[in-house]
């Protein structure tokens, strides 16, 4: 498995958003969510479960992608910012975050969170865009992003293609799932879901599929205190690891 930052430099896309939900019944809901093509994303989401949804959002849209922050240096970088963004106060990074005010709509309270993560470490360093995809949506942050973080409109650039022997999502599923009902993560045995971006060993003949969040910490193993892996050997099938 090589450094992480090698997926920035093969142009690949990872960026985590904000879904609004449309519906009379539901208006105002909001969900977090990773992803690597935002296009296909927001209609898996309209499209339900059976079309690789959240359940979250499964039977309650349509769905609205107003908000996407991408540039991240790797899916687990993208992933540790969602998961963050979706518990704000089980964050260690984020307790300097209020709770969820009497009357403070989801919507504002998201973006307030994500004004203080923009401003917190790890993130505050990372080349991160901020793109407003519904300008009718677009408010002012409480607090402003860091100079370097610029803030764009409308869909992301077209995402260039991944090399095939990378390591990595090569969409929203990572691995291709269809077919495999009962699909788990060779390191935690959890199943695999849709969303959860699994990855695959490149190496012919390995047949480890893992949760990206659970490669990482299999890889932080020997640097405990780091919030990235930069490289890590393969867990899987072989004795001692595939790479």
């Amino acid at each position: 498995m090589g450094p992480a930052g090698g997926a920035a430099r093969s142009g690949r896309f990872f960026g985590v958003y904000l879904l609004y939900c449309l519906n009379p019944r539901h208006r105002g809901r909001v969900y977090v969510g990773f992803t690597v093509n935002p296009a296909r994303r927001v209609q898996q989401h309209n499209g339900g479960r059976k079309k690789g949804g959240a359940w979250r959002t499964s039977g309650r849209g349509p769905w609205e992608m107003v908000l996407i922050v991408h540039g991240f240096p790797s899916a687990v970088a993208a992933l540790r910012f969602e998961w963050a963004w979706q518990h704000p106060q089980a964050s260690r990074r984020l307790t300097h975050v209020g709770r969820r005010l009497r009357g403070e709509a989801t919507f504002a309270f998201h973006l307030r969170v994500l004004a203080h993560m923009l401003r917190a470490p790890p993130w505050a360093r990372l080349p991160l865009t901020l793109r407003w995809l519904r300008a009718d949506f677009r408010q002012d942050l409480c607090l402003p992003p860091p100079p370097h973080m610029p803030l764009a409109f409308g869909p992301p650039p077209p995402r260039a293609p991944a090399p095939r022997s990378q390591a990595g999502p090569s969409d929203d599923t990572g691995c291709e799932l269809e077919g495999e009902v009962d699909a788990r993560c060779t390191l935690c045995a959890r199943a695999l879901q849709d969303e959860e971006s699994p990855l695959c060993c490149p190496h012919p003949g390995c047949s480890l599929r893992a949760h990206v969040i659970c490669l990482a910490e299999e890889f932080l193993q020997e640097e405990p205190g780091q919030l990235l892996p930069l490289e890590g050997a393969c867990p899987g099938s072989w004795p001692g690891g595939c790479l």
